[in-house]
């Protein structure tokens, strides 16, 4: 999420939610200051589309649709290889027609976002794929030949 320009609001919170958002600031390595204002766009985020929710990943925090373990530039990936037929993806995905349209709605208001997170997953390979995922085995498919 990468902000333009912004406004200085105040704000409190109770001392242990303040302790509980340094911790996660100093987690990520952003200030308390930064981790509190990507909260609330995540928040406000999440009030404006349905199935949407953030969360940590390999790749930094990303919105994913709830109730799965895909990420909307995910999602994305599946719409385009569909050509853009949301219904197809649905029932590839065996979900409800409108959970899939949400994640279209959210790439088409952050598609900067997605298209980043996509060409990220385009120039990954299998190296990059095994520094993330140190258990990933590649799959080579082997011919059997009759005896």
């Amino acid at each position: 999420m990468k902000a333009t320009r912004s406004t200085v609001l105040s704000m409190r919170l109770s001392k242990h939610s303040g302790q509980r958002l340094k911790r996660m600031a100093k987690r990520h390595g952003w200030t308390p200051s930064d981790a509190s204002a990507r909260l609330v766009e995540e928040g406000l985020r999440r009030s404006e589309f349905a199935f949407l929710d953030f969360r940590d990943s390999a790749a930094g925090r990303q919105a994913y649709l709830q109730g799965s373990t895909l990420a909307v530039w995910e999602i994305m990936l599946l719409v385009r290889s569909y050509k853009g037929n949301v219904a197809a993806v649905a029932k590839h995905l065996r979900w409800p027609e409108a959970k899939v349209r949400a994640a279209v709605n959210y790439a088409e208001v952050f598609p900067e976002e997605i298209a980043e997170a996509m060409s990220d997953n385009d120039a990954a390979d299998f190296q990059t794929l095994k520094r993330m995922l140190p258990q990933a085995t590649e799959f080579v498919s082997r011919k059997r030949t009759r005896s």
